[in-house]
This record gives structure tokens, C-alpha cells and sequence, in this order.
């Protein structure tokens, strides 16, 4: 069984970087990614993740719009918003319509807890796979 693949948005370099290492110690083959137009440029050249752990709050395109364009590109990605804002996660609630995200957590979130979401997200990408959905 290949490795999941992760790929960390978010502007600060640092909680990237970090997490994708800490991704990569536990089994992931997670890569960062410092903006939401870079992450998109990736998806398009077929460099497809199974996961995106996106930040809500980024300059130019926020999170909520990348998760768009991600889910119209290919729905079977599954997105995890991250955001270090407690007001963001009742947005997130309220604005989910076609295009909503997997879960989302609170920054910094507790590593197992990530993990655990991204094995469970990678799970419902499995499944839409083999149905068929996008892809």
C-alpha cells in the first residue's frame, strides 16, 4: 500500500515545514506548500494529494476559495482547513455547500488528532475513488 499523500498549505513557512516533517516521521509522504496559487499549480501538474491540510486565513486567495477551485478540479481530494482563528470554524460551518471541507481543526492541533483525521479522510477518498467520483 502506498503512502498517503499530504500536501500542507499555509503562508507560515515554519508550521509548514514543521508539520510536513512531523507528517513524513509517521508514515505520510506530506510535502509544504507557502501559498494557496503554488498548491494549485502542483494539483494541476498532476502532483495529486489524497489530503490538503489548508490554511483558512492566506493572502490572495483565501482557504475557502482554494478549497473551491481544489473540489473542482478533483472532488475525490479530501480538505482539512486549518486555522488559528476561532471565529473561522462557524464560518466554515455556515458557507458549506458543494464544495465543503473534510473536517477542520484548530492551530496548532495536536498531532494524533491530525493523523487520525487524515487516515479518516484518506478513507472517504478511497471510497469516492472506487465508485468512481472525479478522478
Amino acid at each position: 500500500m502506498s503512502k498517503v499523500k499530504v500536501l500542507v498549505v499555509d503562508d507560515e513557512i515554519e508550521f509548514a515545514t514543521t508539520l510536513a516533517e512531523r507528517l513524513n516521521i509517521r508514515g505520510f509522504e506530506a510535502t509544504a506548500c507557502f501559498c494557496t496559487e503554488d498548491a494549485l499549480a502542483l494539483i494541476h501538474a498532476k502532483n495529486i494529494p489524497d489530503v490538503v491540510l489548508l490554511d483558512l486565513k492566506m493572502p490572495h486567495m483565501d482557504g475557502m476559495e482554494a478549497l473551491e477551485e481544489i473540489k473542482k478540479y478533483n472532488p475525490t481530494i479530501e480538505v482539512i482547513m486549518l486555522t488559528g482563528h476561532g471565529g473561522g470554524i462557524p464560518l466554515i460551518g455556515a458557507a458549506r455547500q458543494k464544495h465543503s471541507p473534510f473536517d477542520c481543526l484548530m492551530k496548532p492541533a495536536d498531532i494524533n488528532e491530525l493523523t487520525t483525521k487524515i487516515n479518516q479522510a484518506m478513507v472517504k477518498r478511497q471510497t469516492a475513488i472506487n465508485k468512481g467520483e472525479g478522478e
